[in-house]
């Protein structure tokens, strides 16, 4: 092979590493109706706003859906990672760098509409027998820290909130905003008014775009100028609609 042939395959080698080694990479997890697999296609309200946004900055990144704690972790340790959808607590604050809100949302408690004991304040709530959660992540650690001795958290994923409830084996569930209560009603057959939201908001924040600390703060300023370009052109909208949820005010 000829010294310069050999030079420019060498060179495209390193090109090619580096590129590789500066390439973000977009983690989610399981969370109807923002992120969630279905017929083996990632797809979701947030998974849409965020392939809407690369459409705009001409970033090809790939998206990976991990388990919840994976995924935290990913965004944690691994350089140049992107996580979506998170909730922006004031934990969280200075731990990444943020682009949002791509919407606002607040989690209820849910009871069946039959229940014998109807629950409607926070007292009730607290005294109720056995509260249903997911066993790890914001709801879990929020409903700790507002003193909630009556946690069940055996719960692996949404769906077995639903299936606990209907099946009798909890009174009250805590574990999904409005819309993924709806979705989950949807994919299980629940009938309307079988399910009853509890009157009591025990958490309302808006669900943001998380960047790793190291990411480069023009491709977080780029990002943040697509989300407003979608925003102004009412495509934040459209897509927001596509999934059921207005527009949060």
């Amino acid at each position: 092979m000829k010294h310069s042939t050999l030079t420019a395959a060498l060179l495209c080698l390193l090109l090619g590493t580096v590129a590789r080694a500066e390439q973000y990479q977009v983690v989610t997890e399981e969370w109807a109706p923002y992120n969630y697999q279905e017929s083996e296609r990632l797809t979701g309200m947030a998974t849409d706003i965020v392939r809407a946004i690369m459409a705009l900055t001409g970033d090809d990144f790939e998206i990976v859906l991990l388990p919840s704690m994976r995924a935290a972790h990913a965004l944690q340790t691994r350089p140049r990672t992107i996580m979506y959808s998170l909730f922006r607590t004031a934990e969280r604050e200075p731990l990444y760098k943020w682009v949002g809100p791509i919407v606002e949302e607040s989690i209820h408690p849910y009871q069946l509409a039959d229940a014998a004991q109807p629950v409607n304040s926070l007292e009730q709530l607290l005294r109720a027998p056995q509260i249903t959660t997911r066993h790890a992540g914001l709801v879990p650690a929020m409903l700790q820290s507002l003193g909630f001795g009556n946690l069940d958290t055996s719960a692996a994923e949404s769906q077995q909130l639903y299936l606990m409830l209907l099946a009798g084996r909890t009174d009250i569930i805590i574990g999904d905003t409005d819309a993924g209560v709806a979705y989950y009603s949807r994919q299980l057959n629940i009938a309307p008014g079988t399910l009853r939201r509890i009157p009591i908001e025990l958490y309302r924040s808006s669900l943001y775009i998380a960047f790793s600390r190291d990411s480069d703060d023009e491709r977080v300023a780029a990002w943040s100028r697509a989300l407003e370009q979608l925003r102004h052109s009412g495509e934040l909208e459209r897509i927001r609609r596509r999934y059921g949820q207005p527009v949060g005010q």
